[in-house]
């Protein structure tokens, strides 16, 4: 049996910002390409390593947690290492110092390309330009590049200047308009960045392509991925629905598309309320009338449920309103796992749905090894979402914890370059070997 990793011996160059390029990248160091972050110690990318490098304490506690949820509520001596969106994303990596703006930090990643196989970024759109990094550019260096692109709405187009992040991707392609609730307007959503993972997981697919393309070929290639409209497979069904027929989707909250109903979020036995986060839910989905009739049991076959009005699911679609609510008066009591065992068992979709602190006691997300213990760089183990997927022949394993800055400059730098003892210490010197941001970067 194989322990080799799918892309093992490949070197992929990351560029890359907040959410959906590091996405893509750490679904590659999965599979065991070699990720090297490339990192400007003078320059703070704002939402990749934190919202500043220097957060205080007090910002912390007034964050989401998304954002403010740092190790004992407390920035720590580099808190650019323990961001929690950062975290999660940059397991597998190596990460490595220098400045490219200037011609010597150019130089630098150019003897990198020249050792690599990817290059990968998703920066607004003209921020490679201003660097010198085009695609003639990396071209030159090595022929066999393969350079892939992400921008928010492409680089041609009345947009591809317009910066952006996954809301406001489903923001300007009217999803927000879709996926609300109809006694609201769109401004009562919550945000979702959807939009950074699809773009992410379709990426790391595209360098595949690309590398098995160069396999047969020899020839590297230019990829670009317009992270709007890749996003429009989260509404394909109104998409198509217009293209084919001219109608216009408009907002049906938790319902099923194709008109199968009941489908909703219902109340569970709640140990609590919204506004304390410990409310429960259950999503439940019945497709047909024999599932109908299999649910009515489940609920004891209440009188309200025997109405003749909804023994087809045209009737049902048509008083939905009237169903949810009878539903709701029912399952308000139950236990929401309770209420899933016995509805799978009668052959319908129930789950119920997890605020994320009570995911690390799901016993199917246990029984995946869904969570793998990683070490952060202040020596404390923590536990994060694992990977996407499991190989038997060759298991996903989490070989390097999330990166610090600057961690791996001895090897790429040495090992990787090969520079010598001269130029290591020329770039130590320039401020460039380090650990640390420095201290003009807040």
């Amino acid at each position: 049996m194989s322990q080799k990793k799918p892309l093992e011996g490949v070197r992929v160059l990351d560029l890359c910002v907040v959410w959906a390029g590091p996405f893509a990248t750490m679904l590659m160091g999965d599979l065991g390409a070699e990720i090297i972050k490339i990192e400007n110690p003078y320059v703070f990318q704002p939402m990749t390593r934190g919202a500043i490098a220097r957060p205080p304490e007090f910002l912390l506690k007034a964050s989401a947690a998304w954002a403010g949820g740092y190790p004992h509520n407390v920035p720590g001596d580099r808190p650019w290492n323990y961001n929690p969106t950062f975290v999660s994303l940059y397991r597998n990596k190596k990460s490595f110092t220098t400045d490219i703006r200037t011609p010597e930090g150019r130089d630098v990643l150019r003897r990198l390309v020249e050792v690599s196989d990817v290059v990968y970024e998703n920066n607004a759109t003209g921020t490679m330009e201003k660097l010198g990094v085009t695609y003639d550019w990396l071209k030159s260096v090595n022929p066999k590049i393969i350079f892939l692109r992400v921008p928010a709405y492409g680089s041609t187009g009345p947009y591809y200047n317009a910066r952006a992040l996954g809301v406001h991707l489903e923001a300007v392609m009217g999803h927000s308009l879709l996926r609300g609730y109809e006694d609201e307007d769109a401004s009562a959503n919550t945000a979702i960045f959807s939009g950074d993972y699809m773009a992410g997981a379709q990426g790391a697919f595209a360098v595949m392509t690309a590398l098995w393309h160069r396999k047969r070929t020899g020839n590297g290639q230019l990829i670009e991925i317009g992270q709007a409209e890749n996003a429009s497979a989260m509404f394909t069904q109104a998409i198509m629905d217009y293209c084919l027929n001219r109608n216009v989707q408009g907002t049906i909250g938790n319902r099923d598309v194709h008109g199968r109903a009941p489908c909703g979020v219902y109340p569970a036995q709640s140990p609590g309320t919204a506004e304390t986060s410990d409310d429960h839910w259950i999503a439940i989905h019945v497709e047909n009338d024999e599932q109908w009739k299999a649910f009515r049991e489940a609920m004891g076959s209440p009188a309200w449920a025997a109405d003749p009005r909804f023994d087809t699911n045209a009737g049902r679609n048509e008083h939905y309103q009237e169903i949810d609510r009878g539903i709701a008066s029912w399952s308000k009591e139950l236990d929401d796992y309770a209420m899933m065992h016995d509805l799978q068992a009668r052959g319908i979709a129930a789950a119920p749905v997890l605020e994320a602190s009570r995911m690390y006691d799901d016993p199917h997300l246990r029984s995946r090894g869904f969570f793998r213990e990683q070490r952060i760089e202040n020596g404390e183990t923590y536990e994060f979402a694992g990977p996407v997927w499991n190989f038997g022949g060759t298991p996903v394993t989490f070989d390097q914890g999330p990166v610090a800055l600057g961690e791996h400059n001895e090897y790429v730098y040495r090992e990787v370059l090969k520079v010598t003892d001269a130029e290591y210490e020329k770039y130590r010197e320039l401020g460039w070997i380090t650990m640390d941001y420095d201290k003009s970067v807040p």
